[in-house]
């Protein structure tokens, strides 16, 4: 009778035993799977690309090779920075009145200038009690589309396009419109152009011009309609 307690009691501590083993085994496993299933999404975090830098590359606009007297015009973009003021960072297109909108200090007139000028416009502002001694940097990142139109007794009447950073005169609009017809009246030509809002006409003697006397360096701007008048025998 005692020996097949002691039997007993042999097996019993034999399965309490491998039933501590097996729940062991399962306990590791289980903080392995845990473990697993914890770092897993940090290491894809990790390993994942970043999708916003790739998206910033391929949406960058590499700033425009310009000259250092290249006068900004309405339509230019323009990347404005603040030295230390990263907040303030901004990319503007120009407004047709030759403006932009800047954080806190609104409204700026930035038409006609330079990047320095514009720079300093806008560092002018800042500093009327914004900033302490504001350092402004103006970069021109896109070129607006600029296009005038020459009318009349041209041999190839329509619009065109301005050459980037370069200015053009009246007589070189002429010449890119393919010269006068045999009718035309190279004396009598009239400009319209856009002044303030109001329509403004100025009557030119490009006759007059080419013989290097007279406003032989008349500027046409953006969006200037130029016509040549014809002949009258």
């Amino acid at each position: 009778m005692c020996r097949s307690f002691s039997d007993a009691n042999a097996r019993s501590f034999r399965v309490a035993a491998a039933v501590r083993r097996v729940g062991s085994a399962l306990a590791g496993s289980l903080a392995l799977v845990l473990c697993v299933l914890t770092l897993s999404p940090l290491h894809a975090a990790s390993a994942a690309p970043s999708s916003l830098l790739n998206n910033k590359e391929k949406e960058a606009i590499k700033p425009a090779q310009i000259s250092n007297d290249y006068r900004i015009m309405p339509a230019d973009i323009l990347d404005i920075t603040v030295f230390q003021e990263a907040d303030l960072k901004s990319t503007l297109r120009v407004s047709n009145e030759g403006t932009i909108a800047f954080p806190l200090i609104g409204v700026v007139p930035v038409g006609g200038l330079t990047p320095q000028e514009a720079a300093q416009a806008v560092s002018g502002q800042l500093a009327k009690g914004y900033l302490v001694n504001p350092q402004v940097s103006v970069t021109v990142m896109e070129f607006s589309k600029r296009r005038f139109t020459v009318l009349g007794e041209v041999q190839k009447p329509g619009s065109y396009d301005m050459p980037d950073q370069q200015g053009v005169t009246v007589l070189q609009a002429i010449g890119m419109a393919g010269g006068y017809t045999r009718i035309a009246n190279p004396g009598k030509v009239t400009l319209m152009r856009r002044v303030e809002g109001q329509q403004k006409t100025f009557d030119l003697n490009a006759k007059r011009m080419a013989s290097g006397s007279g406003e032989s360096a008349f500027a046409v701007l953006p969006g200037d309609v130029i016509t040549v008048a014809e002949s009258r025998f």
